[in-house]
């Protein structure tokens, strides 16, 4: 028996799909090449799995969520998933906060930001770096009107270059448009245990 997740946790859920995800070993020639595997990988997720059925969109997808996500330079690893992790939070998509929280403990091999974020949302004690960023993504997450000009000058004034702000509002709005897709496509599910 397993439930729908509600709660933010660094815990990742299981993704259970309501398409059909693509099976490696039917895949065709083209969705093989989109999902850049050979059919012995195992490792492909459920969620890219079922968007290898439309091979068009998987094909630039991947390409450009890597690019804002993992290339050098500009704010760091840690960093764009603070901007990923608040919108996850904003669009309440409990699978992407565990993702992208697990991954910024793990860069940074430190629990405090990500248990202060679960605990008090908006209002975790963070440091001034962390505070500018983790705002600037939530409010664009929320309406991107809501993210002013005071908020950049809030970001210069943490120390973020103009590259890295640009990384920030790219990774944030990356989780817009992903989280929203990732909501219509599946659910969070736990494993619930027998009594």
């Amino acid at each position: 028996m397993s439930r729908v997740v509600h709660k933010f946790t660094r815990t990742v859920p299981t993704w259970q799909p309501r398409v059909t995800p693509v099976d490696l070993q039917q895949a065709t020639k083209e969705q093989l090449e989109a999902l850049q595997v050979t059919p012995s990988n195992t490792k492909v997720s459920a969620y890219v799995l079922t968007l290898a059925h439309d091979v068009e969109s998987l094909k630039v997808r991947s390409p450009l969520f890597n690019a804002i996500m993992y290339d050098s330079g500009g704010m760091s690893r840690a960093e764009r998933e603070i901007g990923a992790l608040a919108a996850s939070m904003v669009n309440r998509c409990i699978y992407c906060a565990a993702v992208h929280a697990d991954r910024h403990a793990k860069l940074e091999k430190d629990t405090t930001v990500t248990d202060e974020l679960f605990a008090k949302g908006e209002n975790a004690d963070l440091s001034q770096r962390d505070r500018a960023i983790f705002d600037f993504a939530r409010k664009l997450s929320e309406a991107p009107t809501g993210a002013t000009e005071d908020d950049m000058a809030t970001l210069r004034e943490a120390g973020l270059t103009e590259e890295e702000i640009l990384d920030l509002i790219l990774s944030s709005s990356l989780f817009g448009w992903a989280n929203r897709l990732m909501h219509v496509l599946g659910d969070p599910v736990r494993e619930e245990v027998p009594a």
